[in-house]
């Protein structure tokens, strides 16, 4: 009855489940439902659980409306563009749009997929695409963590319409009920949907030599997680074999060779998996020249996982995918050979692959064509690409300073891709064993299955001149206030105050045992404790101390002492026993005085940033004080309201003091490039003589200037400041805007394909900004710049 009353209210849902090939789980119907019912919802629930269907479910809402508009963000461009394609199958490519930066396709439909910075800097222009929004998804809401990126979600969620639903389609996360009660307060009635349960079980095992071993105990008999005892004694006799290598001594090795002690090379394991039908399988290696070498070790082992019919289809895709790439590039982007694997059924997948390379693996794994694919993490990241098994060679990764271990958060995105709904009963996740892992440890890592999730907002210039021009400044600290990352601040205060008040209640306790009916005992502790302060600290620099300093130290010890004899509280018997309970006192007033001053801290956190954000642009002149003493936009803020990225100011102040206007189309497009690359840590200083001879050495000059003075000017407002620039790709940029070739740039750049499009697609972004912002010259100059960078393989895109 109860499920035939739910049926009842809820139509919309109904003829939406008509139309799939299969029953919705109970968080997605319950999600489903809060949606029909006109509130937003929050889903957190494990990768590939199918959290979109919710998301697909309020297009179908807005589609009954005849100008209702749903906006479809995403993360990543390639997420994005996923998201287009399977959309405009199901509705038609005149009701599907796509906006990420670098392309614009039919803006103006009623389904718009977009990333999320795009629709940021929509609502600071307040534009008309917004009229008749109704619906916003933010899939992967979890990003808002990412310390890069992450403020440009909470910016959306506290500036979209209040009319507008929001549905937030999250990772599961331990304090999803923290961050639906935000959502709540910022946005109004939102309900919290939160699935703990993996479609497809995940079966999971450890790699010991060459024998695939259950990570946990499957008798039925033990304990959830318990360790599987077969685990243990095999890498107990494995550990103790490989102790003198953990010992720092290297155990003999058989001459000649790759000796690698107890593990399986990388063919042996595709072929063990391949017997006990355990692919497609995803090896998740956290570096790309891995990942590139892991490729060719596979494919000069001879192995081939694809039939003749496989081999056709497989080549025909590709040469279709392609088409549009230059010959004389293709060499150069190693095309034949990747090709090569890609027709064995092998391929990797990673940031420095060319973004249509990318684009193909995807399409082919997903087809069953390509049976492994070695991949860095970054797969893991909410594309369609779900294995029957995921490998992971190492618990640990670089993080850009020093290796560190996964989290159980990365371990769960990691092995979340194990798994196809409708295909596999189960999934499976392999951790290859080596020397050194301890079972219980891997064990904890695998059995925690969610991660919290903390913000990572702070106001940059170009939030604070939007802002204020939108609200003033006493309206905007106020938003501010409202942000995820003070929601999160103040919930801490109260866990301090808690704490504190709970504190003060045993000082007060500590005070009535130290009281001396002879005089005042903390008077007298303060002596004692000043003068075992001296004593000690007089000991610790005897050598190093003067004739004069001893004199004064000894003065002052002679003084305390007969200050300490004459105190009343001297001469009471209970003397000592007061004594303990003013140490115990002091230590713990201490501690109470630390946590008072973490309150003031953290009390406005955001709002007193924003407050330094806003006296830097006063002292800029972006921001004039009014007489009545409001903060309004300066000549050149609205300038700087349009200017987004990570150096807003810097470019502002450029542009304002007019050092770019000598620079031709290439020379921009090089500065342009020098304002968003950031060099790897290994990169080494770029010398003049790589550098573009003529005016733009002397307009990075005046730009370096610029930079060092804000820099000065940040940290005297206790802001971090930023990075030198980085000219690294300088050069190249200059040479690609000339018309030189791909392969005389990429060895220019030191950078791999993808990585070259990557940057040079953010150096276009910059450009096109300027190309709106920038008075003459440099206005049409970047418009140019723009039509001689975007050549190439740069200029492809599958989805124009």
């Amino acid at each position: 009855m109860a499920a035939w009353k739910s049926r009842q209210a809820h139509p919309r849902l109904e003829a939406f489940e008509r139309q799939l090939s299969f029953p919705l789980d109970p968080f997605q119907r319950a999600s489903c439902e809060v949606l029909e019912e006109g509130r937003s919802v929050l889903v957190a629930a494990p990768t590939g659980a199918g959290k979109t269907i919710v998301a697909e479910f309020a297009v179908f809402l807005a589609m009954f409306h005849p100008t209702a508009k749903v906006f479809y963000t995403a993360p990543m461009k390639a997420l994005s563009n996923q998201k287009y394609r399977e959309l405009v199958d199901v509705y038609g490519p005149s009701e599907v749009g796509l906006l990420t930066g670098d392309t614009n396709v039919n803006s103006s439909a009623r389904i718009v997929v977009m990333t999320t910075e795009v629709l940021r800097n929509m609502l600071y222009a307040d534009s008309d695409l917004l009229r008749d929004l109704t619906y916003v998804v933010m899939d992967e809401v979890h990003y808002l963590a990412d310390r890069f990126r992450g403020a440009v979600w909470e910016e959306v969620i506290i500036h979209l319409p209040s009319k507008v639903r929001l549905i937030s389609l999250s990772a599961t996360v331990s304090n999803a009920e923290e961050f639906g009660d935000w959502l709540q307060a910022v946005r109004g009635e939102t309900d919290v949907i939160v699935s703990e349960d993996r479609p497809v079980p995940l079966d999971q095992h450890v790699l010991v030599r060459s024998k695939l071993v259950d990570l946990f105990d499957s008798s039925g008999q033990a304990a959830t997680n318990r360790v599987n005892p077969e685990l243990v004694r095999l890498t107990g006799s494995s550990s103790s074999r490989d102790a003198g290598r953990w010992n720092g001594r290297q155990p003999s090795r058989p001459r000649g060779g790759d000796w690698r002690p107890d593990r399986m090379d990388r063919p042996d394991i595709v072929e063990l998996l391949r017997s006990k039908n355990l692919l497609p399988a995803i090896f998740f290696i956290f570096s790309r020249v891995g990942c590139d070498s892991a490729v060719r070790q596979v494919l000069r082992a001879g192995v081939r996982l694809t039939e003749g019919w496989e081999r056709d289809e497989i080549r025909a895709i590709v040469e279709d995918r392609c088409r549009t790439l230059r010959d004389e590039d293709l060499a150069v982007l190693g095309y034949w050979e990747w090709l090569e694997g890609l027709e064995r059924g092998v391929a990797a997948h990673h940031a420095g692959l060319l973004p249509a390379f990318k684009e193909v693996v995807e399409e082919l794994f997903q087809r069953k064509l390509v049976k492994v694919v070695f991949a860095t993490e970054t797969l893991a990241l909410g594309i369609n690409m779900p294995a029957r098994t995921v490998v992971l060679e190492k618990l640990e990764k670089f993080n850009g300073e020093a290796r560190v271990p996964i989290t159980p958060g990365e371990y769960t995105q990691l092995t979340g891709r194990a798994g196809r709904r409708g295909i596999d009963v189960e999934g499976h996740s392999v951790i290859q064993w080596s020397g050194g892992l301890d079972p219980q440890s891997v064990a904890s890592l695998a059995s925690r299955r969610s991660y919290p999730l903390n913000s990572s907002f702070r106001p940059s210039y170009n939030m604070a001149v939007n802002l204020i021009n939108q609200f003033g400044r006493d309206r905007t600290r106020e938003i501010l206030e409202s942000s995820f990352a003070q929601f999160q601040a103040d919930r801490a205060v109260v866990d301090l105050a808690r704490k504190v008040r709970a504190q003060r209640e045993s000082l007060e306790g500590y005070e009535k045992a130290m009281q001396c009916h002879l005089g005042d005992f903390r008077e007298y502790w303060s002596i004692r404790r000043e003068l075992t302060d001296i004593e000690k600290s007089g000991h610790a620099r005897a050598d190093v101390q003067s004739r004069a300093e001893r004199d004064r130290r000894q003065h002052r010890l002679t003084a305390l002492r007969r200050k300490l004899r004459q105190h009343p509280c001297h001469g009471c018997s209970d003397r000592e026993q007061h004594a303990r309970w003013a140490e115990r006192w002091s230590r713990l007033k201490k501690q109470t005085d630390q946590l008072a001053g973490q309150i003031n801290s953290r009390t406005g956190v955001v709002a007193k940033i924003f407050d330094r954000v806003t006296d830097v642009l006063l002292e800029r002149g972006y921001l004039v004080r009014e007489d009545s003493g409001a903060v309004s936009l300066g000549p050149y803020g609205g300038m700087l309201r349009r200017i987004y990225g990570e150096r807003d100011l810097l470019v502002a102040e450029c542009l304002r003091t007019k050092v770019w206007d000598r620079l031709d189309p290439a020379a921009l497009a090089a500065m342009a490039a020098t304002i968003v690359y950031e060099a790897r840590r290994d990169e080494g200083e770029v010398y003049d003589r790589n550098l573009p001879r003529g005016p733009f050495r002397e307009a990075l000059d005046a730009t370096t200037d610029l930079w060092s003075r804000l820099d000065d000017l940040e940290r005297e407002h206790r802001l971090p400041g930023s990075d030198p620039l980085s000219t690294g790709l300088a050069l190249a940029m200059h040479r690609w805007a000339t018309g030189a070739s791909l392969d005389t740039v990429l060895s220019l750049a030191d950078l791999a394909a993808g990585d070259f499009v990557r940057w040079t697609k953010q150096t276009i972004d910059l450009l096109d900004q300027l190309s709106v912002v920038a008075d003459q010259p440099v206005g049409s100059t970047a418009r140019r710049a723009l039509d001689a960078i975007r050549r190439g393989i740069v200029a492809y895109s599958s989805v124009a």
